[in-house]
């Protein structure tokens, strides 16, 4: 596969730092832009300059751990799982602390080149600030490694934390990255696509409340009274309805010339993941596959569905960051996640630019004002004359009634609750997407900047989760959470 221009500029400027003894290189690329495939090749140039011995590989999942293995392997034509004539291994960042002195060893051995991925989920400039995974890459890696390349197309983290090996402009808070490939850049060099965004809103709203009927004209004007939370919204069946047949409409008709094109769901919680299903089901007569951390295998359903010319795949956070399935051009955000990396992050899965005739990307999403935010803000990264928005108004009346359980309470630090308690977990916390605990320490920041195209702006923002204080957590996931301490 040949190098494209950013990627070849990327690893030309990495080494020549690692010639001036510069030990840790940070490149910050929009997602779907290939960094997977840019540091497996760094990896092998610096094998051939005989400037390292072997190549260990850090991720935030096991699907992408896996593709670095992949690309690894195909690159160096040699096996990377840690095996004996292996040249390396690749592993998760829930795995670090679980590794022995048979890994850790190897530091005062050999010259390791160490790869992270999304770096932005260890956290920690010293052992006081870090996170766990944070914590080892200090202790263990950062002093030890004979070079480093950290990864990230979204650089910034959710709570007030530096990122792990980064540094920052000083008095300004901004990362300082060696290499920076924006969305802009990328899809004038048709690495990625332009997504087009279609917002679903409604004029026709009438809310219920101990007798009393108020009518709203939007979605917006509606969720700025702090009646009722936007997971009423998400979890509205006339909502989904209508985003699925609008998005399924479309995906059909792409499919007349990418025939294997797929459409991403992204649900608020396990059971709306299994309501969607239910819903795409009864409405629109389509099977979807559904992922997540509760199934025994979530990566054979993803490695599954990527192989397959199935139309949807259905995920809480299992397929946001990182998670390389191309023939995917349509996606549902029906979230309760209100932060911009988190929407960066999905709307990443459909950009990646494929070979196939059609190379349009189209991202479904409910009038939350924060996202429709979001969504101007990625247009402003989209070179001038392509960036496209478009509303459209639901077809029927959008109706609620305010209750003790569904009445948004208020909260300090203006939290956003998770709601329905009948929910036995209504946010996935999903160890296996890579989302660390540290990332739901939560301080808002009003805005940040854009930074896709520039270096990088180390801000943080709240995590919005709906009905936190009615969360019941399964004994299925408390397993998960004692397997991984």
């Amino acid at each position: 596969m040949e190098l494209r221009n950013w990627q070849s500029e990327c690893i030309n400027l990495a080494i020549s730092k690692y010639d001036e003894h510069v030990k840790h290189f940070l490149a910050l690329a929009t997602p779907g832009a290939g960094k997977t495939y840019m540091a497996s090749v760094l990896a092998k140039q610096l094998f051939e300059l005989n400037k390292i011995d072997l190549i260990l590989c850090f991720s935030p999942s096991s699907i992408v751990s896996n593709d670095f293995n992949y690309a690894l392997s195909k690159q160096f034509n040699r096996r990377f799982d840690g095996s004996i004539g292996a040249l390396g291994n690749s592993y998760t960042y829930q795995g670090l602390s679980s590794l022995g002195y048979e890994v850790w060893g190897l530091f005062e051995r050999y010259r390791i080149f160490v790869i992270f991925d999304e770096i932005h989920h260890c956290a920690g400039s010293n052992i006081h600030n870090a996170n766990s995974w944070g914590e080892s890459i200090i202790t263990k890696i950062k002093d030890k490694a004979a070079y480093t390349i950290a990864l990230t197309g979204t650089p910034w983290r959710s709570d007030a934390l530096p990122i792990s090996l980064a540094e920052y402009s000083d008095g300004l808070g901004q990362v300082s990255c060696n290499y920076t490939y924006g969305l802009k850049a990328a899809i004038k060099d048709k690495v990625c696509r332009v997504p087009s965004i279609i917002v679903l809103d409604n004029d026709n709203i009438t809310v219920a409340q101990a007798g009393d009927v108020t009518y709203y004209s939007s979605f917006f004007e509606l969720l700025s009274q702090s009646i009722i939370s936007y997971s009423e919204i998400v979890r509205n069946e006339s909502v989904i309805e209508q985003l699925l047949a609008k998005a399924d409409s479309k995906l059909n008709s792409l499919r007349l010339v990418n025939h294997n094109a797929g459409g991403l769901i992204v649900a608020s919680s396990i059971s709306h993941a299994w309501k969607i299903q239910t819903v795409l089901k009864r409405v629109l007569g389509e099977v979807a596959y559904v992922v997540t951390s509760d199934e025994n295998s979530p990566n054979k359903i993803i490695e599954k569905f990527r192989n397959s010319t199935n139309k949807w795949i259905i995920s809480v956070g299992m397929i946001s960051e990182g998670t390389n399935i191309p023939r995917l051009q349509v996606c549902c955000y029906l979230s309760n996640i209100k932060t911009e990396m988190y929407f960066r992050q999905v709307l990443g899965r459909i950009l990646r630019f494929t070979r196939s005739k059609n190379q349009e990307a189209l991202l479904f999403m409910p009038a939350e004002p924060k996202l429709v935010e979001y969504a101007h803000r990625v247009s402003q990264d989209i070179p001038q004359g392509l960036a496209d928005v478009k509303f459209f108004n639901m077809d029927e009346k959008f109706e609620t009634e305010v209750t003790p359980d569904n009445q948004l309470m208020p909260f300090k630090n203006d939290l956003c609750l998770l709601e329905n308690k009948n929910d036995e977990l209504n946010y996935d916390i999903d160890l296996q997407a890579g989302m660390d605990a540290a990332d739901l320490n939560i301080k808002e920041a009003s805005t940040y900047e854009r930074v896709m195209g520039i270096s990088g702006q180390y801000k943080h923002e709240m995590l919005h989760i709906e009905g936190f204080e009615n969360l019941v957590i399964s004994e299925k996931f408390i397993e998960k959470l004692n397997h991984y301490r």
